[in-house]
């Protein structure tokens, strides 16, 4: 009779050892069809105009000064890198790391394009090309759905 005690013992213990493992794991459902398509737009902008007829590879990876440069880099680290490492593992603290860095990357992307728009003289910069638009517009789509999926966690048993 012990015998039978100690098998569902262990039996318990290793039910709520999955139980415990489920729980760190998310499912985005529809939403990882949303990501996948923003990450898409993020590397479609890419080879689109920046700064001034740059394109967003040169301000990547060469011509980039600043504030672009620096939004490129958290773009392609932000709306492409991390989504794909955080939907093949699913868990939930990589679903936080990327809402908050997509809101970090969001903030940068509104600032370079308002960066592009000023000069310390008179005249006005050369302004953002439709890719630098599309990349901020990306990332922020990503910063919702992160914020959305992440904050969707059930309580804990």
């Amino acid at each position: 009779m012990s015998e039978d005690g100690e098998d569902l013992a262990r039996l318990r213990e290793e039910i709520d050892g999955v139980g415990r493992s489920a729980a760190r794991r998310f499912d985005p459902g529809a939403g990882a069809l949303t990501i996948a398509v923003a990450a898409l737009a993020v590397l479609v902008s890419l080879v689109l105009p920046w700064v001034g007829g740059v394109q967003g590879l040169n301000v990547l990876f060469s011509e980039g000064v600043g504030l672009p440069r620096v939004f490129a880099w958290a773009a392609v680290a932000v709306g492409v890198l991390l989504p794909a490492v955080t939907l093949s593992v699913r868990r939930w603290a990589l679903a936080w790391v990327c809402a908050l860095a997509s809101f970090a990357a969001s903030v940068a992307g509104v600032l370079s394009i308002w960066t592009t728009q000023t000069s310390t003289g008179h005249h006005p910069g050369p302004g953002p090309g439709f890719g630098l638009v599309l990349a901020v517009v990306a990332v922020v789509v990503l910063l919702v759905k992160w914020l959305r999926l992440a904050a969707s966690r059930p309580p804990m048993q």
